[in-house]
């Protein structure tokens, strides 16, 4: 029997010897290799912590103490550890265990993550919790250096160290996000010397302060004093004293003894705490070794090569077609320039980096500062395209709305992965943007039916003289030709792209496609839907809506957004304000509730958003006068 194979908790770990724990280390990577390889998942990151979920497991009394795995990346190897083990090959699949930690799925999971750099934060609510409770054990917050980039991951440790509440940090440090960290921050972090290099610059700073006339030796017997000063000053070190925080490192993210050593040092400390751990990410899998980028969220692949399995299709996705777009329009207009936030493969936009190096910036994970800095470029009389998957552009709201909305910026905003995504399942889907969005003063808000549509869609967005914000799905188009030049569309404006007069079919985006192909199968029925493109879910095309109702009073909306102030909610608005009150509606969209990780087209069947949806509401439309 392997070691794994004993572990269902934490206390079976630790019954294991130190020197059995290397081993277990090798079968836990092992393991998730092979589930990876057949999931997907994020691969790299979870192989870079297998180490320091084996020494805190080992040192700490989880659930008692509370582990916070920020963002939830890397998390795999304590879901083993866990509990989780015999279900470890349900990772990521429909009703299985989720990619990310999740409080519901166990008692080992102290906070539920998604998106980034909530952990410090809610460790510190959890600390405070447990202290007016009177209630005793640990909290230790694991944040990785990417985290560390974004603003919320500051703002816990100002309160933290104020407060000087029982509270342990560990920065997992393996100088990447999703792709190579960017910003100062990044590299100050990263600023982490051998213990020979220490020993030279001590050497050195030592001289340069005897040289001092009169006062040389007096300041380096000062600085003597504290061991760790010198250390302090050329290592992170300083940053997270001047946040009142104790510093430790940084250490040997792989070197379990010291790790368990040191763990087991700062436990009985009741005082804000950071340990900075230098691991490598992809550590133990030579593919996400030497590609940690690709690795960080991968499909399906050889576990021998690392060379991914999926078939790709030989349709581009809208990613794919969105990044070619942004060269071309960016080689006609020097005004373009490109902001994304740690994720510019991910957004389709490492190929304008290339080409433009000087017009792109990566702001690293901090959505809200890239917005309101796209807000200060146009200002400036440039045209900031802001590429921000859905989820993560929830996160600067406030910043849309007061930066860029109150004053009618022209800031485009290029919405990737809008609505069902798939196998990150609820903090990832897209839902929420067309009703977030159309509440906005001044902002236009729409979404293509195809990748040709999306092409016109940006051309128009940088025509535009205001806020504008084009949102299009995960994966690949529907194989439709590229126009050779990007007209843009008129503002406000729908198409109509089959007639009939039984039901009318109004969509937007994706679901377009839906409407098209439930029309088709109606026909064989006998029943005849006209169906509306209507690009544009504010301003809405009132003219066409209104006029098309007051002939065809069968009406369905079809969105793949929340239906609560969505793209439906905008058509009911427009015919009750106009006075068009004779018709009966059916919505087609998300009910108020959050959807879990799932292949894409299965979650559509199950929350009722696909063709057989569309064609069972004109159904039942039809059987009732």
């Amino acid at each position: 029997m392997s070691l794994l194979d004993q572990i269902d908790s934490p206390q079976d770990l630790k019954r294991l010897s130190r020197t059995e724990l290397p081993k277990l280390a090798e079968e836990i990577r092992q393991v998730i290799v092979e589930v990876v390889s057949k999931s997907g998942g994020h691969l790299a990151s979870s192989l870079g912590a297998v180490e320091l979920a084996l020494a805190v497991h080992y040192v700490f009394e989880s659930p008692k103490d509370k582990i916070i795995w920020d963002v939830g990346h890397q998390a795999y190897a304590h879901k083993l550890l866990t509990g989780r083990r015999d279900r470890f090959s349900t990772l990521r699949q429909h009703q299985g265990i989720s990619g990310f930690t999740r409080m519901s799925e166990s008692p080992y999971d102290a906070f539920s993550t998604g998106h980034s750099s909530t952990s410090v934060s809610a460790g510190l609510g959890i600390a405070c919790g447990k202290e007016l409770k009177q209630e005793k054990g640990k909290v230790v917050a694991i944040i990785g250096d990417g985290s560390m980039t974004a603003g919320l991951a500051y703002e816990g440790l100002n309160q933290a160290g104020d407060l000087q509440k029982d509270l342990i940090v560990i920065l997992n440090d393996n100088d990447m996000s999703i792709s190579r960290n960017v910003g100062a921050l990044s590299s100050f972090l990263s600023r982490t010397f051998s213990r020979k290099k220490i020993q030279e610059v001590r050497k050195e700073i030592r001289e340069f302060l005897k040289s001092l006339p009169k006062v040389g030796d007096d300041i380096y017997q000062f600085a003597k004093r504290s061991e760790a000063s010198i250390k302090t000053l050329i290592t992170p070190g300083m940053l997270f004293q001047a946040f009142n925080f104790s510093y430790f490192g940084p250490i040997n993210g792989h070197r379990m003894n010291h790790l368990i050593d040191i763990l087991r040092n700062i436990k009985h400390l009741s005082e804000p705490v950071l340990l900075h751990v230098i691991t490598k990410k992809g550590k133990g899998y030579i593919p996400a070794e030497e590609n940690p980028v690709f690795f960080h969220g991968v499909g399906c692949f050889e576990v021998d090569t690392g060379n991914c399995i999926d078939h790709p299709s030989r349709i581009p996705t809208y990613t794919d077609i969105f990044g070619k777009a942004m060269i071309e329009l960016a080689a006609r207009n020097s005004k373009i320039v490109a902001v994304t936030a740690a994720m510019p493969e991910g957004t389709g936009l490492s190929g304008f980096s290339e080409s433009y190096p000087e017009r792109f910036f990566d702001v690293g994970i901090a959505e809200q500062h890239g917005v309101t800095f796209a807000a200060g470029l146009a200002t400036e009389g440039l045209k900031p395209i802001v590429a921000i998957y859905s989820t993560f552009l929830q996160r600067a709201y406030d910043q849309i709305l007061h930066d860029v909305c109150i004053e009618s910026l022209p800031v485009v905003f290029a919405i990737d992965r809008g609505g069902i995504v798939g196998e990150d399942g609820s903090t990832h889907h897209g839902l929420f943007d067309l009703s977030y969005l159309r509440s906005l003063p001044n902002m236009v808000v729409m979404a293509p039916r195809d990748e040709n549509e999306l092409c016109r869609m940006l051309a128009t967005a940088i025509a535009y003289n205001g806020p504008i914000a084009l949102r299009y799905p995960r994966g690949a188009g529907t194989g439709v030709t590229i126009d050779p030049e990007f007209l843009p569309l008129s503002i406000g404006k729908g198409e109509v792209l089959r007639e009939g007069n039984d039901v009318l079919i109004l969509a937007v985006g994706r679901p377009v496609q839906d409407a098209l192909t439930a029309s088709s199968e109606l026909r064989k029925e006998g029943v005849f839907a006209t169906v509306v493109d209507c690009r544009f879910v504010k301003p809405l095309d009132k003219e066409l809506v209104c006029s098309l109702a007051g002939k065809i009073k069968r009406i369905i909306t079809v969105e793949e957004n929340v239906i609560a102030g969505g793209f439906g909610s905008a058509v009911l608005e427009c015919l009750c304000d106009e006075g068009i009150r004779d018709c009966r509606i059916e919505r087609i969209g998300i009910s108020d509730t959050f959807v879990e990780h799932g292949p894409k087209n299965l979650l559509r069947a199950k929350y009722g958003i696909d063709a057989p949806a569309v064609i069972r509401a004109a159904k039942r439309l039809l059987a009732n006068p």
